[in-house]
């Protein structure tokens, strides 16, 4: 029985654990208002040929892209600039809403 107990309380943190790293879109949403101004409110908007669309872009992507542009690994002076200021957490969270956007599309499927 206790080790029964410890596997449930170890599957529990480890799901827990997992959630927290996932990002909350509607925490996304909230904090994104900044972003929409070039990138739309779904992300499925570019302001110029340089702005990417970030609707349905994969969210390990995102991450990776914002602190790259926070640790200045990336460069533009504009989301450098913006990206300063953001957490984890507040990666995360922006990912986790505009991955779950309506915009990626898989180009080696078109013919």
């Amino acid at each position: 029985m206790t080790r029964l107990a410890l596997l449930v309380v170890a599957v529990f943190i480890a799901g827990v654990a997992n959630t927290s790293q996932a990002g909350n879109p509607q925490r996304g949403l909230e904090i994104s208002e900044v972003c929409q101004a070039c990138h739309g409110r779904y992300g499925d908007m570019a302001i110029d040929d340089e702005t990417p669309i970030l609707a349905g872009q994969h969210q390990d992507y995102l991450v990776h892209a914002l602190k790259a542009y926070r640790d200045g690994s990336r460069q533009n002076a504009i989301m450098q600039g913006f990206a300063q200021g953001l957490s984890d957490r507040d990666i995360r969270d922006l990912a986790a809403w505009y991955s779950r956007q309506e915009g990626l599309v898989d180009l080696s499927t078109r013919r």
